[in-house]
């Protein structure tokens, strides 16, 4: 088997001196047989293989954790945190797990953090950051250092990082940033500058790839329901009642998939992998009537990136865009309110129907991370920190099938985690939900 394992390569800095790690002397640390990480240390990417096919590919990535020698003299770190893109649960508790790792496990005691995102290089000050200060950070949603969409400004960023010494830069954020980091990641090599870039990925959508999941997620699936249990409150309480949830997903249904399956209260999943329509034999509309004939009510959880191919734009409209450059989603939730209660008075004129319109979007991206999540975070943060102080660069931490592992950047850049609607999670929620099989009944 390690004949046909493929190791992914990993950038590491060059011509700097190894020295002894100093968890040796750490009194909370008794480093024994297996503490470290060695080079040959790998986490294969596929756990699950048909022994049939001698031909599968198998994917090996180093595995994440401290190294017997790092290449940093602590003393001499000038590290730089930075937080880009929209909020998500721990966005903090990462920054804060940073900063205590990097200050109690290898004694660096210069540590910044950069405001408002990528532009907060070249336009703002930087604040100096300690274990003191950024003790509670955890316990709070948001990001205490602020940030932003775009902004990026590739030149002015490394010659900030380049201008302030900074040697390690420490960068939180989703698919966007990470393309970012990529570009940060080739200028600095470019000019051989010794800095160490690392990647956290944050989306609480969970769109990004390799890695088993993104941190926030498994609270934004728990914030979920109290939106999804309110839908079916009202729902239920009235006479031909539908609740509405628009749930966080531009390009992937993950949050609206699990928080289906958690609620069983949801009659009704759309997601960006699964097209829908609305009119006609085995559409939505079909499906929502079946439903108030039998139920008295109905409950819909949409993901935000649902059905905007159908959704009628104007020509302005088809141009909009973010700071970012995605294009300006229009709000699937309204323009299904207004077309179920459009259908209802077309084909049931003076019959009581009611629809409430729940989006708890900016309630749950901005509320601290639970237990899990903020288990989670610590564990990314800390390795990140051992592959950076080991001399790795241009990575990502994650974990694959449950084990901490360093991908090069470029790869999570170009990676998207999407819902796969042809596996059996997806026939579950089909299940759960009884709703019909849009693009087959369409096709068909």
């Amino acid at each position: 088997m390690a004949d046909a394992t493929s190791i992914r390569d990993l950038p590491s800095l060059t011509n700097l001196h190894p020295r002894r790690n100093p968890l040796e002397e750490n009194p909370f640390f008794r480093p024994s047989d297996g503490f470290y990480v060695t080079p040959s240390d790998v986490v294969l990417s596929q756990v699950v293989y048909d022994l049939s096919d001698a031909s599968q590919p198998r994917v090996a990535y180093h595995r994440a954790g401290p190294r017997r020698e790092i290449i940093y003299e602590p003393s001499s770190v000038k590290a730089a945190i930075v937080t880009c893109g929209g909020l998500c649960p721990g966005m903090n508790t990462v920054i804060r797990e940073l900063v205590v790792g990097l200050w109690e496990l290898y004694g660096v005691r210069e540590i910044y953090g950069i405001p408002a995102g990528y532009r907060g290089f070249y336009s703002m000050e930087a604040v100096e950051l300690n274990p003191k200060l950024v003790h509670n950070w955890h316990k709070r949603g948001g990001t205490v250092l602020a940030t932003s969409r775009g902004g990026f400004d590739l030149n002015k960023i490394v010659d900030a990082i380049q201008q302030n010494g900074y040697n390690q830069v420490y960068i939180i954020g989703g698919d966007g940033t990470m393309r970012g980091a990529v570009k940060i990641f080739d200028e600095v090599s470019r000019r051989k500058l010794k800095v160490g870039i690392t990647g956290i990925p944050k989306t609480v959508d969970n769109d990004v790839g390799i890695i088993d999941r993104s941190f926030g997620f498994q609270t934004a699936v728990e914030m979920a329901q109290e939106a999804i249990s309110a839908a079916h409150v009202e729902a239920e309480s009235a006479v031909n009642g539908i609740g509405v949830v628009k749930l966080m997903g531009r390009s992937t249904g993950h949050i609206a998939l699990h928080a289906t399956l958690s609620s069983r209260d949801v009659d009704c999943c759309l997601i960006p992998e699964m097209g829908f329509y609305l009119e006609g034999k085995g559409g939505l509309f079909e499906f929502l009537e079946q439903r108030l004939k039998d139920h008295g009510h109905a409950v819909l959880v949409v993901a935000e990136g649902a059905g905007q191919e159908i959704i009628p734009r104007n020509e302005a409209q088809k141009q909009e865009r973010d700071e970012s450059g995605n294009l300006v989603f229009l709000d699937v939730g309204v323009w299904l309110k207004s077309a179920l209660k459009e259908w209802w008075e077309r084909e049931h004129p003076k019959e009581l129907f009611t629809v409430k319109y729940i989006d708890p979007t900016y309630m749950i991206r901005a509320v601290p991370a639970n237990a899990t999540d903020n288990l989670y975070c610590t564990l990314l943060a800390h390795s990140s920190i051992h592959g950076v102080m080991a001399g790795y660069t241009g990575f990502v931490s994650g974990p694959i099938n449950g084990n901490y592992a360093y991908i090069p950047l470029e790869e999570v850049a170009q990676t998207k985690n999407e819902v796969n609607t042809s596996d059996p999670k997806w026939a579950w929620v089909r299940s759960v939900t009884n709703q019909p099989d849009f693009e087959t009944n369409f096709k068909g």
